[in-house]
């Protein structure tokens, strides 16, 4: 993992979008990030090589839904699908899944 500390650890949008395996090649990266529907902090992103930094929030939409992720490590590598899941906090499915169980509840 890069270190995103005080240093500043960045890496490139479309990078990480591939290594943590949200896009299955490095050009279907590229296509997600430069399309214009993906936001960093809000910000609408147009270009592939946008920093991404530890604590960034990545919004965008993928397979029919809005995925609302925190960074939360940069990886050194393309790792398998846990390794990959550990760098980014899905912050819309825990919230959907507190809305399920208090619907149960009541």
């Amino acid at each position: 993992m890069v270190d995103g500390g005080p240093g500043g650890g960045t890496m490139r949008l479309d990078r990480f979008l591939w290594f943590v395996r949200l896009a299955k090649t490095r050009e279907r990266a590229q296509a997600m990030a430069s399309d214009g529907h993906l936001r960093i902090d809000g910000r609408a992103i147009d270009r592939a090589h946008a920093p991404v930094r530890v604590g960034n929030i990545l919004t965008f939409a993928l397979h029919g839904e809005v995925r609302v992720l925190r960074v939360e490590a940069l990886p050194l590598r393309r790792g398998p699908a846990p390794e990959a899941r550990s760098c980014y906090q899905d912050l819309v499915a825990g919230d959907a899944a507190n809305l399920s169980q208090a619907a149960a509840i009541d």
